[in-house]
């Protein structure tokens, strides 16, 4: 891979763009203290904005390192942050990137998540030389899966206990895109 950082991507409604301090307070009332949101995810809902202080911090601090990617979901009617869109996991000697994202549950079911994820799926093909990326969802969370089909992601099947978030240790539906799959979609 040619890993390129947190670049500021934008679409019609949203711009994806690094975090920056300003941004805790937004990040805190609209998704990180929020219970429905973390029901499925593997972090704790926090309880206080000194919980999102430090993680924000921490990011803000990696994005110094080119094979970090952690956008910042900005819906531009309102120039807040109402969620975010990374890559979790990557593995660099087979180029693939795990995605995760979660979004402040009053924008739920508005296409906004999908809107993000496809805006980062060509800059990490054409940019970063990407040749796999994936996600992965809690069955029980069927809105995350629709978002992955949405996205052109492939469902590839159930890894049998073999991840864990809130609930305890979980199923995983697994979804992938090859990047000849993307680039195929071109060329008819």
């Amino acid at each position: 891979m040619e890993h390129k950082g947190t670049v500021t991507i934008e679409t019609k409604r949203l711009l994806l763009r690094r975090f920056k301090e300003s941004d805790i307070p937004a990040a805190y009332n609209n998704w990180m203290n929020d219970d429905k949101v973390t029901e499925f995810l593997r972090w704790s809902t926090h309880k206080s904005i000194d919980d999102t202080r430090k993680v924000i911090k921490d990011w803000i601090d990696l994005y110094k390192n080119k094979d970090f990617y952690q956008w910042a979901i900005v819906l531009k009617e309102i120039d807040q942050p109402i969620g975010t869109i990374s890559v979790v996991n990557m593995n660099d000697r087979l180029d693939i990137v795990h995605i995760g994202y979660c979004i402040g549950s009053k924008w739920w079911n508005r296409g906004i998540t999908s809107e993000a994820f496809l805006s980062i799926i060509p800059f990490l093909f054409y940019d970063v030389k990407v040749n796999r990326i994936e996600s992965q969802h809690d069955p029980n969370n069927i809105a995350s899966g629709k978002v992955m089909l949405k996205c052109g992601l492939k469902y590839e099947g159930i890894l049998r206990q073999a991840d864990f978030n809130n609930k305890g240790i979980v199923d995983a539906v697994m979804y992938s895109l090859l990047a000849s799959e993307y680039y195929n979609q071109f060329k008819k």
